[in-house]
Formats: structure tokens, C-alpha cells, sequence
């Protein structure tokens, strides 16, 4: 197992090596709202990039995943910078560790340790290599299958309860992504062992309902749009998915699914039938194009999860696989690789495996928002400017970076294409910031620019930073 969760840890590291700073747009706008969570003290707080809005439980419905980290890093001491880079491995190597636990009850704990180790991190889909709510809640989905498989007392379902409830507080497609999975086996269960399977539906089913009014209003809502035909992902589709994933794990999880199939038993028909309802809602939505968009973005992530899961009891029927005595001799097969010849073809795909997954997570590429002197330029703003200056604008792709370390206002962002405010922002800095009406207007009163500014109202405080005169 150490080698398998070192493997973990650097897959997942690849994002951040030779990067000091946050990668993926959502972990800037994660710090952001943890920052301004820490200081307005509440769960309700003023939006930290446009400021015109209040920002409140009910509508941040990842407001517990920014509340676990702000308070992880008042209580550490440890500095953000160091969380978003490293802590996705740490995360990582957990979610790897309880997909053994999970596997080792059903003897292919490692082999499926290995598989999930291999869940590739892209900028459309996310993934374990970045900071976001998505790779944290897939640490909980393996101990959520481990509670509901193997325990069937009330200390389990109120542990069930607990992971559900802190689910729905990080990521809620998370939450709903255990009860798709754990629904086949709560059925399978219900004539022969109806009280387990009522427990663990009240486990699952109370958080939706009791600790969290607010998802109760949302409940209706959602369901209507399960309804209404929605476009795929442009950057993202199921194939391709598959394809980055992996052949190879999709080929085992075939075999895994069938020598499931033989062995029986709730438990391997739990994790079969749960796979498959899994598959049924992401190609539903692939196909049809009906169902929430973020259940199929998010989903794929999950899917290759039970994938690797299920891979690893295909690579172990593998590995106890031996010749028999009848065939060695009139082969002429050394009676040593007839008596190993599973583990001899585990290793070989094994190997196979990992030469076509490793360098394909190492050439993945991923952009970076801001560089080092964007990075001195933002503090510097934060720690020299005065309050009174609360508005800038910069490009707009830097914004959601320049909001999430200095704690100032911006005029407008990028967050997933441009927009006609974002257009307006970049011509005003090309025609040299010299329109000092439109920054009065807006209540702009910091610039930030690499190009040439041709405005006697704005004065160079730093390289790059112009503060508005008269402000």
C-alpha cells in the first residue's frame, strides 16, 4: 500500500508542481469566500469579488467546505498557499486509503486502491489535484459504501447520518451522487433485512431534510429541472472521459463486474447495481439530455471512482488465477509460472497500466491564472493601500486571483468565458485607462496594468498599480 499512496499523492500534486499558487479558477474563488467568510465571522457575507450582494447560506451551498477550511487554517497557523498546494494529495491519499478499506472487506483492497490512485484531474471536470468540493467529497463516498456494506448498527447509521450531513454542507451533488449509489442495495435489502435497509434510508434521507431547511426549498425546484432538456458540456463528455480514464481500468471493471456477478452476495451486487445506477443517470443525461448538468459534470468524477472500485475485483480475479495441473505438463510449462501465472499476467498489467497513465497525467496541461509578479503586485495592494480604496480593475482573468488575495472589490471576472463587462474592462485598459469618468461611475479607484496608462487622474503608487487622485 505505500507505494500505491505515494503514487496518489504525486498524481494529484502534478496540477500544483512548479506552482506556488492556486491553479483552477474555482480554488481562487474557494479562497475567496473562505477569506471573506473568516472575516465578516458568519456564514452570511459580502460578495468578495463584485460586492453587490450578500452571500448567505442558503444560496452558497458549499458554505461548510469554506467554513472546514478557514477554520483549519486559523487553527494550524499553516498558510494558504501551502493548503491549496499540497493538501489535494493529502486528500487524495485518503480517498485512496478508504477505497482500500472499502475493497480489503471483499479481498481486492489494494487492487482497487491502485485503480483509484489513477483518476486523472482535468480543468473541465476537476478532479483530485485540485482544492475544490468535488475532490473532498469523494474522499466520504468509499466510507460511505464501507458503513452501509458492512455495519448494521444504530452507531452506523448515526455515522451515515453525520457523513451525509457534513456532505450536504461541502457539496451537495456529493450527498446525492452516495444515495444514487447506495439506493440498488437498500432495495436488495429490503425483504431480508428490512430494518437495515430502514435505517440507512433515514440515514441518507433526514440531512435532506431536518439540519438543513434551506435544501428543503430547493428540493422541488431541482426536481422540475430533471425534466427539462438541457445542452451537453462543451469541454467535457462521457467517451472522453472514459478515454482519459483509462481502457485498461474500463476492461477490468468489466471482468470485476462479472466475477462480482459469480461470487454474489448483497455486497457484490450492491457495488454492481450501484455502478450501474451511476451509468444509467450520466449516459441518461450523455443521451437524452435529460438531468442536472452538475450531477453529469460532477458525476464523471464519481464514475471513475466506482470504476477503479470495481477494476481493482477484476484485477484480483486475475491475480488468483492459476493454470491447472492437467495443462502445465503437456505445454511444458514451468510448474512455477503455471502456479503463478495470475500474478505474473497482474503484474504485467499492472505495468502496462502505469506506463500508459503516468505520463499521460504528467503531459496533462493546465493554465495559470497569475504569476509570480502578479502575485507581489496583490499582496503589496493588500498591505499598502488604504480601505478607502475598494474597487479595481485589471484584466479580467487576473480579477478572481487580484479579489481572493487582496480582499478588494472588482469591476467584473472571467469565470468561464467572457462576457460583454469583461470586453468593456479589457478595452478601457487598452485605450490606456483614460477614461477617468467611467472609473468615477463605477467607483473604480485602483488599476492594475502591465500596458501603458494615459491618465494625469491616475497616479503609479507601484509597478503596475495606479491609485485614482482625489479619492
Amino acid at each position: 500500500m505505500p507505494p500505491i499512496l505515494a503514487l496518489a499523492f504525486y498524481l494529484a500534486f502534478i496540477p500544483h508542481q512548479g506552482y506556488p499558487y492556486p491553479v483552477h479558477i474555482d480554488e481562487w474563488v474557494h479562497l475567496a469566500y473562505a477569506k471573506a467568510l473568516l472575516k465578516a465571522g458568519s456564514v452570511s457575507f459580502p460578495d468578495p469579488f463584485l460586492g453587490e450582494r450578500i452571500i448567505t447560506i442558503s444560496s452558497n451551498l458549499e458554505a461548510g467546505f469554506h467554513l472546514f477550511w478557514g477554520v483549519f487554517h486559523q487553527l494550524s497557523g499553516i498558510s494558504w498557499l501551502t493548503i491549496f498546494k499540497y493538501f489535494p494529495g493529502i486528500i487524495f491519499v485518503i480517498t485512496v486509503l478508504s477505497a482500500y478499506v472499502l475493497g480489503e472487506r471483499q479481498g481486492f483492497g489494494w487492487e482497487a486502491a491502485l485503480f483509484v490512485s489513477l483518476i486523472p484531474t482535468t480543468v473541465g471536470i476537476l478532479g483530485p489535484g485540485f482544492l475544490v468540493p468535488v475532490a473532498m467529497g469523494l474522499l466520504f463516498i468509499p466510507l460511505a459504501l464501507f458503513l452501509a456494506f458492512n455495519f448494521r448498527t444504530v452507531w452506523a447509521y448515526l455515522a451515515l447520518f453525520l457523513l451525509i450531513s457534513f456532505l450536504l454542507s461541502i457539496h451537495a451533488p456529493s450527498a446525492i451522487i452516495v444515495v444514487i449509489l447506495l439506493a440498488p442495495y437498500i432495495l436488495l435489502n429490503l425483504k431480508s433485512n428490512f430494518k437495515h435497509s430502514l435505517g440507512i434510508t433515514l440515514a441518507l434521507a433526514i440531512p435532506f431534510l431536518a439540519p438543513f431547511p434551506w435544501i428543503v426549498a430547493k428540493l422541488l425546484p431541482t426536481a422540475k429541472e430533471l425534466f427539462i432538456p438541457k445542452s451537453l458540456p462543451t469541454y467535457v463528455s462521457f467517451p472522453r472521459v472514459l478515454k482519459e480514464y483509462g481502457y485498461l481500468p474500463t476492461a477490468l471493471c468489466l471482468l470485476g463486474t462479472f466475477l462480482l456477478a459469480i461470487r454474489g452476495g448483497r455486497r457484490s451486487y450492491g457495488l454492481i447495481l450501484g455502478l450501474l445506477a451511476l451509468l444509467v443517470m450520466l449516459v441518461s443525461f450523455y443521451s437524452f439530455h435529460y438531468g442536472l448538468s452538475i450531477m453529469y459534470e460532477r458525476g464523471l468524477v464519481f464514475m471513475m471512482l466506482m470504476v477503479g472500485i470495481v477494476a481493482g475485483a477484476g484485477l484480483a480475479g486475475i491475480r488468483n488465477f492459476h493454470l491447472p495441473t492437467r495443462l502445465i505438463t503437456p505445454l511444458r510449462i514451468p510448474s512455477l509460472v503455471g502456479q503463478h501465472t495470475g500474478k505474473l499476467l497482474c503484474l504485467g498489467l499492472i505495468g502496462l497500466g502505469l506506463a500508459l497513465a503516468i505520463p499521460e497525467r504528467q503531459d496533462a496541461t493546465y493554465y495559470h491564472i497569475i504569476d509570480g509578479e502578479d502575485y507581489q503586485a496583490f499582496v503589496w495592494v493588500r498591505e499598502n493601500v488604504a480601505e478607502e480604496y475598494e474597487k479595481a480593475i485589471l484584466e479580467p482573468w487576473k480579477a478572481t486571483a487580484f479579489a481572493a488575495i487582496t480582499g478588494k472589490n472588482i469591476y467584473t471576472r472571467i469565470h468561464a468565458y467572457p462576457t460583454s463587462k469583461d470586453n468593456e474592462a479589457a478595452k478601457f485598459l487598452e485605450e490606456g485607462a483614460s477614461d477617468t469618468a467611467f472609473l468615477k461611475e463605477n467607483g473604480i479607484s485602483i488599476v492594475y496594468t502591465e500596458g501603458e496608462v494615459r491618465n494625469p487622474d491616475l497616479v503609479e503608487v507601484r509597478d503596475n498599480v495606479y491609485l485614482l487622485k482625489g479619492h
